[in-house]
């Protein structure tokens, strides 16, 4: 069976939610989630194994400068939600990333004629599937 190229989700559908408040300004998020691996050597065993270590997640937001929110922040902790809901998918998919904490804070990045962007980067410390998309 090939693939209902309607179903493919596209990111225009895409929505950030800061504490329960969308951000309209944002226009892109990217979340990831990066484990450490223990390398096992074991007698007997010609292969080199793996457990599973710590965690680490890592993020972006960015999109265009509206408000003080981020700066109103500051460095406390918070709860993003990424929302996709492309109306042609199999659904929606809402996933929850806890304590959030920025890596820095912009308070100034501005040109005389040009949008203001705004681009955060941050960790998380744990992460919750809310809804996922079913064919």
């Amino acid at each position: 069976m090939s693939l209902d190229a309607s179903r493919v989700i596209l990111g225009t559908y895409g929505q950030v939610f800061i504490d329960g408040n969308w951000q309209t300004n944002f226009n892109h998020l990217e979340a990831k989630v990066e484990v450490q691996k223990k390398e096992l050597n074991l007698s007997g065993d010609s292969w080199v194994r793996h457990k599973l270590g710590a965690k680490k997640g890592t993020g972006t937001v960015s999109g265009f400068k509206v408000t003080s929110f981020m700066l109103e922040k500051g460095f406390n902790k918070f709860e993003i939600i990424s929302k996709l809901a492309d109306p042609e998918s199999y659904g929606f998919e809402r996933v929850r990333l806890i304590n959030v904490i920025p890596d820095r804070l912009q308070l100034a990045n501005w040109t005389a004629g040009e949008e203001v962007k705004e681009e955060v980067s941050f960790t998380f410390e744990g992460y919750e599937l809310l809804d996922p998309i079913k064919a």
